[in-house]
């Protein structure tokens, strides 16, 4: 299972990079759009073999619920990811614009990581529900309980998280970085 889910994150970048060449260095706008629109169907090959695994026996274990993580990020963030990477693609072999930064203080900052924040929690629901689908799927809490040491440090994770993300909107003076001293 572990080897399905670097396979598949191997297979997002590599499907990604590939249409983002095809597109910017190629000038093969519909090959471009074709790979990039591939990208999720990674997901959905991911999901499959997770669910194919419990299907034949396998016990549900760290594996899976990596694999549930990977899949609540991947719908949470995948987008931005993609834009993230097509503006910087764009910039550096296209003549793009310069890439969009996040704002760096004050209110918009304040703002933004409550937005990232949001987004977290979105990939974190996410993970639950496909969680709890293998957790049915399996039909044996006896062979589901590797799935559930992973939410338990991501619960964590996700509190600390929306403490630092809300801690901006009641900052008073934006916080500086080292480099920015």
């Amino acid at each position: 299972m572990i080897v399905a889910i670097v396979a598949c994150e191997i297979g997002f970048w590599v499907l990604l990079v590939a249409g983002l060449a095809a597109r910017y260095l190629l000038k093969a706008r519909r090959l471009g759009a074709a790979l990039l629109l591939a990208v999720p169907l990674v997901d959905v090959a991911l999901l499959a073999f997770s669910v194919v695994d419990l299907r034949r026996g396998g016990e549900a274990e760290l594996a899976h619920a990596l694999a549930a993580v990977y899949l609540g990020v991947s719908v949470a963030f995948g987008h931005r990811m993609l834009t993230w990477t097509d503006q910087r693609f764009a910039h550096r072999f296209a003549g793009g614009p310069p890439p969009v930064k996040p704002p760096k203080g004050g209110r918009e900052h304040a703002a933004y990581e409550r937005r990232m924040w949001l987004r977290h929690l979105l990939a974190y629901g996410i993970a639950v529900v496909i969680l709890g689908l293998f957790a049915l799927l399996v039909g044996d809490a006896d062979r589901t309980e590797g799935l559930w040491g992973v939410l338990r440090v991501w619960t964590l994770v996700l509190v600390i998280d929306g403490i630092i993300s809300f801690s901006y909107t009641f900052a008073r003076r934006p916080i500086s970085s080292a480099k920015d001293r």
